[in-house]
């Protein structure tokens, strides 16, 4: 069954437990979050399979723990498990609303402990410098695409997703608007290096996305993560370094001040 273009997995068209899933999902405004979720509701769909279990009328607490005990046992990360039994407790709870359920199997799991503090590798000044002496180096897409997400603090999505008509003027500044986390909108003032970067990557080109490929196709995460690795690896950056990695850079947060729409 669909939501949007959202797929999960059915056993057949009476499959309670993919349309109540589907429907769990398509709750959330956020494109990133019903991505997420669908993809880990689909791996707990496939475990029950695995196991003989119907997600609805078979699973009980102690097939939840197993799950999670069967996680940490193939090596995963505590967030990565604690994100997992999340989306799961969110599911059930809401087959509870609905009465497709009369009591939530995950409610009580124990889940591990994650630490409080970021795990993500940042980049010093030092090395957000060198990145960034390479970035301008490289020009076009590169400069505008690092400029963005390690001066304006712009979340991979955010950067990836705008449009050349996003591009404006408030309260004397130029900005950028973005819809961010938890779909609310914001206009981002660029910093002086960014709009110039950005000028410089747009070219004569007055429609479409902000970050283009030479074909006018968008410029996706996944091509955004490769440019940051090429320039961390030409900055002599040896740790591994993705978009988000920029966001915990020396300064971003101040950076990403924003402008209230008029």
């Amino acid at each position: 069954m669909t939501a949007s273009t959202l797929i999960l997995p059915v056993a057949g068209e009476q499959d309670l437990a993919s349309w109540a899933a589907v429907a769990f999902v398509a709750g959330y405004s956020s494109t990133g979050t019903r991505q997420a979720y669908t993809t880990q509701l689909r791996l707990w769909f496939d475990w029950c399979e695995h196991h003989h279990l119907e997600p609805l009328a078979d699973v009980r607490r102690p097939h939840v723990e197993f799950y999670a005990r069967d996680l940490e046992a193939r090596g995963l990360a505590a967030a990565t498990i604690a994100l997992k039994l999340v989306v799961l407790t969110g599911f059930n709870r809401y087959c509870v609303e609905e009465q497709l359920l009369e009591h939530s199997p995950a409610v009580h799991v124990r889940r591990p402990k994650v630490s409080q503090e970021s795990t993500r590798l940042g980049l010093d000044r030092s090395e957000l410098g060198a990145f960034l002496v390479q970035a301008g180096l490289s020009g076009g897409n590169d400069h505008a695409l690092a400029c963005l997400l390690a001066l304006n603090a712009l979340r991979v999505s955010e950067a990836c997703g705008a449009e050349l008509s996003d591009l404006a003027l408030a309260n004397g500044h130029r900005v950028v608007r973005i819809v961010g986390k938890g779909n609310q909108p914001a206009l981002i003032p660029l910093a002086p290096r960014t709009s110039r970067a950005i000028d410089a990557a747009v070219g004569e080109r007055t429609d479409g996305p902000l970050l283009a490929r030479a074909d006018g196709s968008r410029l996706d995460r996944h091509a955004a993560g490769r440019i940051v690795r090429r320039l961390a690896k030409r900055a002599g950056i040896d740790k591994p370094i993705s978009p988000p990695s920029l966001r915990h850079a020396a300064f971003p947060r101040r950076a990403r001040r924003r402008v209230q729409p008029a």
